[in-house]
Protein backbone atom coordinates (compact mmCIF):
# COMPACT_ATOMS: atom_id res chain seq x y z
CA UNK A 1 0.00 0.00 0.00
CA UNK A 2 1.02 3.54 -0.81
CA UNK A 3 1.09 6.55 1.12
CA UNK A 4 -1.91 7.67 -0.96
CA UNK A 5 -4.43 4.81 -1.32
CA UNK A 6 -6.43 5.07 1.46
CA UNK A 7 -6.51 9.22 1.38
CA UNK A 8 -7.78 8.25 -2.55
CA UNK A 9 -10.96 7.18 -1.15
CA UNK A 10 -11.30 9.04 2.15
CA UNK A 11 -12.29 12.94 1.80
CA UNK A 12 -12.88 13.34 5.64
CA UNK A 13 -12.23 16.69 6.93
CA UNK A 14 -9.83 17.00 9.82
CA UNK A 15 -10.78 18.64 13.03
CA UNK A 16 -8.15 21.70 11.49
CA UNK A 17 -10.06 21.78 8.54
CA UNK A 18 -13.75 21.57 10.04
CA UNK A 19 -12.21 24.83 12.68
CA UNK A 20 -11.06 26.60 9.29
CA UNK A 21 -14.30 26.60 8.06
CA UNK A 22 -16.47 27.47 10.82
CA UNK A 23 -14.10 30.48 11.40
CA UNK A 24 -15.32 31.99 7.82
CA UNK A 25 -18.76 30.93 8.33
CA UNK A 26 -18.51 32.77 11.40
CA UNK A 27 -16.92 36.03 9.79
CA UNK A 28 -19.61 35.76 6.96
CA UNK A 29 -22.31 35.26 8.85
CA UNK A 30 -21.53 38.18 11.10
CA UNK A 31 -20.82 40.40 8.30
CA UNK A 32 -22.40 39.07 5.03
CA UNK A 33 -26.00 39.00 5.32
CA UNK A 34 -28.07 39.45 2.76
CA UNK A 35 -28.67 42.97 2.98
CA UNK A 36 -24.70 43.24 2.53
CA UNK A 37 -25.69 41.38 -0.63
CA UNK A 38 -27.67 43.48 -2.09
CA UNK A 39 -26.04 46.73 -0.90
CA UNK A 40 -23.03 45.44 -3.22
CA UNK A 41 -25.33 44.92 -6.42
CA UNK A 42 -23.97 48.11 -7.98
CA UNK A 43 -20.89 47.56 -8.02
CA UNK A 44 -20.31 43.44 -7.23
CA UNK A 45 -18.11 44.22 -4.72
CA UNK A 46 -18.21 45.02 -0.76
CA UNK A 47 -14.41 46.44 0.22
CA UNK A 48 -14.67 46.16 4.06
CA UNK A 49 -16.01 42.77 3.57
CA UNK A 50 -12.84 42.30 1.54
CA UNK A 51 -10.43 43.89 3.75
CA UNK A 52 -12.07 41.89 6.83
CA UNK A 53 -11.47 38.51 5.36
CA UNK A 54 -7.97 39.59 4.14
CA UNK A 55 -7.28 40.52 8.16
CA UNK A 56 -8.04 36.59 8.59
CA UNK A 57 -5.60 35.48 6.41
CA UNK A 58 -8.08 34.73 3.34
CA UNK A 59 -5.63 35.92 0.53
CA UNK A 60 -2.27 34.91 2.32
CA UNK A 61 -3.38 31.37 2.81
CA UNK A 62 -3.36 30.43 -0.86
CA UNK A 63 0.34 31.25 -1.10
CA UNK A 64 3.37 29.39 0.04
CA UNK A 65 5.26 29.26 3.11
CA UNK A 66 8.35 30.30 0.78
CA UNK A 67 6.62 32.98 -0.59
CA UNK A 68 5.59 34.85 2.41
CA UNK A 69 1.85 32.87 2.83
CA UNK A 70 0.42 30.64 4.85
CA UNK A 71 0.72 27.47 2.89
CA UNK A 72 -2.56 26.19 2.66
CA UNK A 73 -3.69 23.66 0.60
CA UNK A 74 -6.21 23.16 -2.25
CA UNK A 75 -8.77 21.29 0.11
CA UNK A 76 -8.28 24.21 2.85
CA UNK A 77 -9.23 26.95 -0.36
CA UNK A 78 -12.54 24.67 -0.93
CA UNK A 79 -13.29 24.90 2.70
CA UNK A 80 -13.14 28.71 2.24
CA UNK A 81 -14.92 29.15 -1.47
CA UNK A 82 -17.78 26.74 0.41
CA UNK A 83 -18.49 29.64 2.97
CA UNK A 84 -18.32 32.34 0.16
CA UNK A 85 -21.14 30.52 -1.83
CA UNK A 86 -23.18 30.01 1.33
CA UNK A 87 -22.87 33.92 1.76
CA UNK A 88 -22.73 34.59 -1.79
CA UNK A 89 -20.05 37.07 -0.76
CA UNK A 90 -19.27 39.73 -3.18
CA UNK A 91 -15.50 39.42 -3.20
CA UNK A 92 -13.15 38.26 -6.26
CA UNK A 93 -11.59 36.03 -3.93
CA UNK A 94 -11.36 33.01 -5.91
CA UNK A 95 -10.14 35.24 -9.03
CA UNK A 96 -7.30 36.80 -6.62
CA UNK A 97 -5.89 33.35 -5.08
CA UNK A 98 -5.81 32.03 -8.46
CA UNK A 99 -4.07 34.33 -9.99
CA UNK A 100 -1.91 35.16 -7.35
CA UNK A 101 -0.89 31.57 -7.49
CA UNK A 102 -0.50 31.68 -10.97
CA UNK A 103 1.77 34.49 -10.51
CA UNK A 104 3.85 32.63 -7.69
CA UNK A 105 4.22 29.87 -10.36
CA UNK A 106 5.48 32.15 -12.77
CA UNK A 107 7.77 34.34 -10.22
CA UNK A 108 6.05 37.71 -10.30
CA UNK A 109 3.90 37.32 -6.99
CA UNK A 110 4.59 40.62 -4.87
CA UNK A 111 3.50 41.10 -0.90
CA UNK A 112 0.58 43.52 -1.54
CA UNK A 113 -1.15 40.77 -3.89
CA UNK A 114 -0.30 37.85 -0.78
CA UNK A 115 -1.60 40.36 1.99
CA UNK A 116 -4.84 41.38 -0.43
CA UNK A 117 -4.19 45.04 -0.31
CA UNK A 118 -3.45 44.66 -4.34
CA UNK A 119 -6.38 42.78 -5.88
CA UNK A 120 -5.77 40.73 -8.85
CA UNK A 121 -8.16 38.94 -11.68
CA UNK A 122 -7.82 36.04 -13.67
CA UNK A 123 -9.08 35.35 -16.82
CA UNK A 124 -10.58 31.95 -16.57
CA UNK A 125 -11.94 31.38 -19.92
CA UNK A 126 -11.05 27.70 -20.89
CA UNK A 127 -9.72 28.85 -24.77
CA UNK A 128 -7.60 31.50 -25.28
CA UNK A 129 -8.94 34.38 -26.41
CA UNK A 130 -7.55 37.40 -28.92
CA UNK A 131 -8.95 40.73 -28.66
CA UNK A 132 -11.21 41.63 -25.86
CA UNK A 133 -12.73 39.35 -23.26
CA UNK A 134 -15.02 40.01 -20.59
CA UNK A 135 -12.93 39.10 -17.30
CA UNK A 136 -15.30 39.03 -14.43
CA UNK A 137 -13.24 40.53 -11.72
CA UNK A 138 -12.06 43.13 -13.80
CA UNK A 139 -13.80 46.69 -12.76
CA UNK A 140 -12.48 46.39 -9.37
CA UNK A 141 -8.95 44.76 -9.85
CA UNK A 142 -5.59 46.60 -9.57
CA UNK A 143 -3.92 44.23 -11.78
CA UNK A 144 -5.36 41.32 -14.58
CA UNK A 145 -3.83 38.33 -15.79
CA UNK A 146 -4.82 36.76 -19.15
CA UNK A 147 -3.03 34.98 -21.49
CA UNK A 148 -2.53 36.89 -24.87
CA UNK A 149 -1.05 34.77 -27.71
CA UNK A 150 1.75 32.41 -26.09
CA UNK A 151 2.34 34.83 -23.20
CA UNK A 152 1.07 34.99 -19.74
CA UNK A 153 0.77 39.03 -18.83
CA UNK A 154 -0.03 41.02 -15.91
CA UNK A 155 -2.36 44.24 -17.12
CA UNK A 156 -2.68 47.38 -15.55
CA UNK A 157 -4.98 50.54 -16.25
CA UNK A 158 -4.86 53.83 -15.44
CA UNK A 159 -8.45 54.04 -14.96
CA UNK A 160 -10.19 50.14 -14.54
CA UNK A 161 -12.87 49.58 -17.15
CA UNK A 162 -16.58 50.18 -16.66
CA UNK A 163 -18.33 47.09 -15.06
CA UNK A 164 -21.01 45.52 -17.55
CA UNK A 165 -24.03 44.48 -15.64
CA UNK A 166 -24.99 40.61 -15.26
CA UNK A 167 -26.95 37.72 -14.04
CA UNK A 168 -24.17 36.85 -11.24
CA UNK A 169 -23.75 40.17 -10.41
CA UNK A 170 -19.79 40.17 -10.83
CA UNK A 171 -17.73 43.30 -11.20
CA UNK A 172 -17.64 42.24 -14.88
CA UNK A 173 -15.79 44.03 -17.61
CA UNK A 174 -14.91 43.95 -21.08
CA UNK A 175 -11.02 44.25 -21.55
CA UNK A 176 -8.84 45.03 -24.09
CA UNK A 177 -4.97 43.50 -23.59
CA UNK A 178 -4.16 45.96 -26.12
CA UNK A 179 -5.50 49.05 -24.43
CA UNK A 180 -3.30 48.48 -20.99
CA UNK A 181 -1.55 50.89 -19.41
CA UNK A 182 1.15 48.81 -18.34
CA UNK A 183 2.30 45.30 -19.43
CA UNK A 184 4.40 42.50 -17.44
CA UNK A 185 5.19 39.52 -19.05
CA UNK A 186 5.19 36.72 -16.54
CA UNK A 187 5.79 34.11 -18.63
CA UNK A 188 6.08 32.57 -22.26
CA UNK A 189 6.31 29.35 -23.99
CA UNK A 190 4.80 26.03 -23.02
CA UNK A 191 5.48 26.20 -19.24
CA UNK A 192 3.28 29.07 -18.69
CA UNK A 193 0.39 27.79 -20.54
CA UNK A 194 0.81 24.70 -18.92
CA UNK A 195 0.62 26.86 -15.22
CA UNK A 196 -2.17 29.13 -16.78
CA UNK A 197 -4.17 25.58 -17.60
CA UNK A 198 -3.09 24.68 -13.47
CA UNK A 199 -4.85 27.89 -12.81
CA UNK A 200 -7.87 27.90 -14.80
CA UNK A 201 -8.49 24.09 -12.90
CA UNK A 202 -8.61 25.77 -9.75
CA UNK A 203 -10.36 28.43 -10.45
CA UNK A 204 -12.96 25.41 -11.69
CA UNK A 205 -12.70 23.24 -8.34
CA UNK A 206 -13.01 26.62 -6.42
CA UNK A 207 -15.77 27.44 -8.10
CA UNK A 208 -18.15 24.27 -7.89
CA UNK A 209 -17.16 24.21 -3.91
CA UNK A 210 -18.56 27.68 -4.16
CA UNK A 211 -21.99 26.46 -5.44
CA UNK A 212 -22.13 23.59 -3.43
CA UNK A 213 -21.94 26.02 -0.51
CA UNK A 214 -24.77 28.06 -2.54
CA UNK A 215 -27.00 24.97 -3.08
CA UNK A 216 -26.88 24.03 0.43
CA UNK A 217 -27.80 27.25 1.72
CA UNK A 218 -30.81 27.78 -0.66
CA UNK A 219 -31.48 24.11 0.10
CA UNK A 220 -31.90 25.51 3.94
CA UNK A 221 -34.18 28.11 3.05
CA UNK A 222 -36.38 26.17 1.17
CA UNK A 223 -36.66 23.66 3.79
CA UNK A 224 -37.38 26.30 6.55
CA UNK A 225 -40.28 27.97 4.42
CA UNK A 226 -41.41 24.26 3.61
CA UNK A 227 -41.95 23.55 7.18
CA UNK A 228 -43.67 26.71 8.67
CA UNK A 229 -45.98 27.05 5.22
CA UNK A 230 -49.08 24.52 6.05
CA UNK A 231 -51.43 23.23 2.90
CA UNK A 232 -54.50 21.12 3.94
CA UNK A 233 -53.54 21.37 7.91
CA UNK A 234 -49.98 19.59 6.81
CA UNK A 235 -46.54 21.41 6.02
CA UNK A 236 -45.88 21.63 2.69
CA UNK A 237 -42.34 19.51 3.79
CA UNK A 238 -44.92 16.80 3.95
CA UNK A 239 -45.54 16.32 0.20
CA UNK A 240 -43.32 14.29 -1.97
CA UNK A 241 -43.30 16.86 -4.60
CA UNK A 242 -41.68 19.17 -2.16
CA UNK A 243 -39.64 16.57 0.57
CA UNK A 244 -38.19 14.67 -2.90
CA UNK A 245 -36.76 17.80 -4.35
CA UNK A 246 -35.54 18.91 -1.02
CA UNK A 247 -33.94 15.30 -0.65
CA UNK A 248 -32.18 15.63 -3.99
CA UNK A 249 -30.67 19.21 -3.43
CA UNK A 250 -28.74 17.60 -0.39
CA UNK A 251 -27.46 14.68 -2.75
CA UNK A 252 -26.36 17.61 -5.21
CA UNK A 253 -24.55 19.46 -1.98
CA UNK A 254 -22.51 16.07 -0.72
CA UNK A 255 -21.74 14.99 -4.32
CA UNK A 256 -20.56 18.42 -5.58
CA UNK A 257 -18.79 19.12 -2.06
CA UNK A 258 -17.24 15.57 -2.12
CA UNK A 259 -16.01 15.93 -5.89
CA UNK A 260 -14.18 19.76 -5.29
CA UNK A 261 -12.51 18.09 -2.71
CA UNK A 262 -11.41 15.12 -4.26
CA UNK A 263 -10.19 17.69 -7.13
CA UNK A 264 -8.49 19.65 -5.02
CA UNK A 265 -6.70 16.25 -3.29
CA UNK A 266 -5.58 15.24 -6.68
CA UNK A 267 -4.70 18.57 -8.24
CA UNK A 268 -2.35 19.01 -4.90
CA UNK A 269 -0.77 15.80 -4.83
CA UNK A 270 -1.18 13.55 -8.13
CA UNK A 271 -2.54 16.42 -10.88
CA UNK A 272 -1.46 14.06 -13.09
CA UNK A 273 -3.25 10.87 -12.04
CA UNK A 274 -7.10 12.67 -12.53
CA UNK A 275 -6.60 16.08 -14.54
CA UNK A 276 -10.54 15.78 -15.83
CA UNK A 277 -11.89 16.08 -11.98
CA UNK A 278 -11.58 19.93 -11.48
CA UNK A 279 -14.03 20.35 -14.74
CA UNK A 280 -15.57 17.36 -14.09
CA UNK A 281 -16.99 19.29 -10.86
CA UNK A 282 -17.27 22.53 -12.52
CA UNK A 283 -19.69 20.96 -15.01
CA UNK A 284 -21.68 19.06 -12.57
CA UNK A 285 -22.08 21.71 -10.36
CA UNK A 286 -22.66 24.45 -13.57
CA UNK A 287 -25.96 22.16 -14.00
CA UNK A 288 -26.87 20.94 -11.01
CA UNK A 289 -26.36 24.51 -9.15
CA UNK A 290 -28.84 26.30 -11.18
CA UNK A 291 -31.90 23.05 -11.15
CA UNK A 292 -31.51 23.09 -7.57
CA UNK A 293 -31.92 27.09 -6.97
CA UNK A 294 -34.72 27.24 -9.48
CA UNK A 295 -36.29 24.16 -7.23
CA UNK A 296 -35.83 26.56 -4.25
CA UNK A 297 -37.98 29.26 -5.76
CA UNK A 298 -40.36 27.15 -6.77
CA UNK A 299 -41.11 25.93 -3.25
CA UNK A 300 -41.84 29.27 -1.67
CA UNK A 301 -44.49 29.94 -4.96
CA UNK A 302 -44.68 33.56 -5.57
CA UNK A 303 -42.41 34.54 -2.80
CA UNK A 304 -39.93 32.85 -3.86
CA UNK A 305 -39.46 35.04 -7.51
CA UNK A 306 -39.98 38.19 -5.83
CA UNK A 307 -36.65 40.26 -6.49
CA UNK A 308 -36.26 40.87 -2.19
CA UNK A 309 -36.41 37.33 -1.46
CA UNK A 310 -33.22 35.32 -0.59
CA UNK A 311 -33.81 32.79 -3.20
CA UNK A 312 -34.44 34.57 -6.32
CA UNK A 313 -30.58 36.30 -5.12
CA UNK A 314 -29.42 32.25 -4.98
CA UNK A 315 -31.07 31.88 -8.14
CA UNK A 316 -29.31 34.20 -10.31
CA UNK A 317 -25.65 33.78 -8.94
CA UNK A 318 -26.52 29.71 -9.79
CA UNK A 319 -27.29 30.72 -13.57
CA UNK A 320 -24.88 33.83 -13.14
CA UNK A 321 -21.20 32.47 -11.84
CA UNK A 322 -20.66 29.64 -13.63
CA UNK A 323 -20.53 31.66 -16.66
CA UNK A 324 -17.86 33.57 -16.04
CA UNK A 325 -15.68 31.73 -17.46
CA UNK A 326 -17.74 31.15 -20.00
CA UNK A 327 -19.90 28.16 -21.67
CA UNK A 328 -19.44 25.00 -19.67
CA UNK A 329 -19.67 23.06 -22.03
CA UNK A 330 -16.29 23.82 -23.38
CA UNK A 331 -15.59 22.23 -20.06
CA UNK A 332 -17.53 19.16 -20.48
CA UNK A 333 -15.79 19.10 -23.76
CA UNK A 334 -12.38 19.09 -22.85
CA UNK A 335 -13.08 16.43 -19.76
CA UNK A 336 -14.28 13.86 -22.76
CA UNK A 337 -11.27 14.42 -24.36
CA UNK A 338 -9.36 13.86 -21.44
CA UNK A 339 -11.12 10.76 -20.26
CA UNK A 340 -10.88 9.30 -24.06
CA UNK A 341 -7.25 9.96 -24.37
CA UNK A 342 -6.62 7.88 -21.28
CA UNK A 343 -9.06 5.13 -22.24
CA UNK A 344 -7.29 5.11 -25.68
CA UNK A 345 -4.06 4.88 -24.01
CA UNK A 346 -4.76 2.37 -21.75
CA UNK A 347 -6.58 0.03 -24.41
Amino acid sequence: MDRYELRRQDYSLTEDHKALQAAYRQLLETHCPIETVWAAQETGFDKSLWERLCAMGASSMAISEDAGGDGATLVDLTLVAEELGRALAPVPWIDHVCAARLAETLGGIEPDVIEGTRILGLDPAPEPASGSRLIPSASIADGLVVRDGDDVVLLTFATRPARVPNLGQLPLAWVDPGAADSRTVLGSGPEAAAAYRRALDEWRLLTAAALAGLVEQTMTIAAEFAKTRYTLGVPISTLQAISHPLANMAIVVQGGRNLARRAAWYLDNEPEERPELPGCAFVFMAEEAAKAATMAVHIQGGLGVSVEAAATAYLVRARGWVLAGGDPGVTAKEVGRIVAERESGAA
